[in-house]
């Protein structure tokens, strides 16, 4: 209980702002709903109250508030029509059906995880050879930072377009974007982690007579375990925005990203923060399972958390 009350606490707060915020940010439709039904605001006609700020109209127009948290295409839905929208297109819906949000999770989820595994395994080994290699060391590390430099909204729309050139489609060129965001995190975690271990460790290894081999695989590889896990959870949530991102230069008609860009189209922005929502949940939930697996392998590695 101790640590649920300042969560929900804060949870509160956020809610409350939240709704807060919904009134000056919807007021300006609420006032031209209203008059058109004949209700008395202040200010009349929309012309007139175009550049009045939104705070005073609000202020002034308190009857029409209620209006605000109900509108077809908010500016700023309110809290509970996303929660409406959320349950009506994952539990409501069939997942088959495109409407649904566990329909369109799946696609995305799929190139987030071909995409993870190629960039969790790239950085492992691109660590490993940057450890064991001081040329590696001093070219290949400053070319993966560099890479990150690269704005993705500009590098992915080059990828789909040289992939498709050459008959490729569909999930792999999300995969390749989402493995792009995701190996630099696994880069820098392992090669922190391979290089943790002091002198006096690699001098007691050199005194056992232990090979390179040996080195790596009983002293260096468990060191590195924790900070591996560390650099995967960041890099799965990184590989969850790739595969977004890389829907988006498509026109892709499926997945989340999908059901941004024709939220964006059509105006529909409880869509678009419906699906916000559920990839925040899904990228919780990851982060959650590396979490897990991070807290069994070091269980059985003999370490206390």
């Amino acid at each position: 209980m101790r640590s649920l009350i300042p969560v929900l606490t804060v949870v509160a707060a956020i809610m409350a702002f939240w709704y807060a915020a919904c009134v000056p940010m919807n007021i300006h439709t609420a006032l031209t709903d209203a008059e058109r039904a004949g209700v008395a605001v202040s200010v009349e006609g929309a012309a007139a109250r175009r550049d009045m700020g939104a705070i005073g109209l609000a202020l002034s127009n308190t009857h029409v508030w209620g209006d605000t948290f109900a509108q077809d295409k908010p500016r700023l839905p309110a809290p509970h029509q996303v929660v409406v929208e959320l349950w009506e297109t994952t539990i409501e819906k069939k997942i088959t059906s495109k409407r649904s949000l566990v329909f369109h999770g799946w696609i995305t989820l799929s190139a987030t995880l071909v995409g993870f595994g190629i960039g969790s395994v790239a950085g492992v080994l691109l660590a490993v050879g940057i450890v064991h290699s001081r040329a590696m060391d001093m070219s290949v590390m400053p070319w993966a930072i560099a890479s990150q430099t690269i704005p993705i909204l500009a590098i992915a729309p080059m990828i789909i377009v040289v992939l498709n050139s050459v008959g490729v489609q569909g999930l792999l060129p999300k995969a390749i974007i989402s493995a792009y965001l995701s190996f630099f995190p696994v880069v820098v975690g392992m090669v922190k982690g391979l290089r943790s271990p002091g002198a006096m460790q690699l001098d007691q290894m050199r005194t056992w007579n232990a090979s390179g081999s040996q080195t790596f695989w009983k002293l260096r590889m468990p060191a590195s375990v924790p900070y591996l896990f560390a650099s995967l959870k960041i890099g799965i949530a990184a590989s969850l925005v790739g595969a977004i991102v890389g829907e988006l230069p498509t026109g892709a008609v499926r997945g989340l990203g999908a059901r941004l860009l024709t939220g964006s189209y059509y105006g529909q922005t409880i869509q678009i923060w419906s699906a916000l929502f559920a990839t925040a949940i899904l990228a919780a939930a990851l982060v959650a399972l590396i979490a897990g697996m991070e807290r069994v392998t070091l269980k059985r590695m003999g370490v206390g958390r």
